[in-house]
């Protein structure tokens, strides 16, 4: 049986999900940006997954058009902690669904893109794919969330190079690291998702809340004090608007 949901109704649909055989391909659609978020974006991504496991889907594939993953929150959007208090919101919906979820990752999978990676219990990624999270670029900081995430998966040494030289990761890094666990495209993502829609729902289910329960992140009060700061400081107006004029950003600690 094939189905179909579709989130929204532009023109170009920046989210589109496809339902066939009880395999959930959501595409994120904004190639103009890499496949950058916006906030409206993010609403449709999350519908469009609520909705096609409130159908019946089995597993949920997570892909982007274009050649790229997603480059991540769409900076020219990105006005203040509103979109990260969203984002947070729809990342743990994500981690937490009732099916496994997969990211077909090629191209860019860089901020945004490597939190939804995140939020995906398996990570499929063809040789073309890069990984990073450039926060100190900007001069914002991720979620704790993210964070406790990204070190459980990437390796707590591979986490702290990522996010605090802003070094970007290869395909053969993320691979090396275990942070992708199968080299392919989205054919071998939705293999993957087809063999796990045969297994037992409750076994998964429960398999998936107790690994959850390892990666669980506990706000610390010196963190969200840290995290306060940094996005309502006078460098984070500085890092967005370098980027909008396409300079370096010169941050003052302030």
């Amino acid at each position: 049986m094939t189905g179909s949901v579709t989130a929204g109704s532009e023109a170009v649909e920046p989210i589109r999900c496809e339902v066939t055989d009880r395999i959930a391909v959501v595409t994120i659609d904004r190639t103009a940006r890499r496949n950058a978020l916006n906030l409206d974006a993010l609403h449709r991504l999350d519908d469009a997954v609520a909705s096609a496991v409130a159908g019946g889907a089995a597993a949920v594939v997570f892909r982007g058009e274009g050649g790229h993953f997603c480059a991540g929150a769409d900076l020219k959007e990105l006005e203040d902690q509103s979109f990260d208090t969203r984002l947070r919101g729809v990342l743990e919906r994500i981690a937490t669904a009732p099916v496994p979820t997969f990211a077909a990752i090629s191209g860019a999978c860089m901020g945004l893109g490597m939190q939804l990676a995140l939020a995906c219990d398996i990570r499929v990624a063809t040789d073309d794919a890069y990984f990073g999270i450039p926060a100190g670029k900007l001069g914002l900081v991720v979620n704790h969330w993210t964070l406790q995430r990204l070190a459980l998966n990437l390796g707590f040494g591979a986490a702290r190079l990522m996010v605090l030289t802003a070094e970007t990761f290869t395909s053969d890094d993320a691979w090396r690291l275990g942070f992708t666990q199968v080299r392919g495209d989205l054919d071998a993502a939705v293999a993957l998702a087809r063999r796990s829609a045969d297994l037992a729902p409750l076994s998964l289910q429960g398999s998936k809340i107790g690994l959850n329960l390892v990666e669980r992140a506990l706000d610390e009060p010196e963190f969200n004090a840290a995290f306060e700061r940094a996005w309502n400081s006078a460098d984070l107006a500085e890092g967005r608007l370098a980027f909008a004029e396409r300079r370096s950003p010169v941050f003052k600690g302030v």
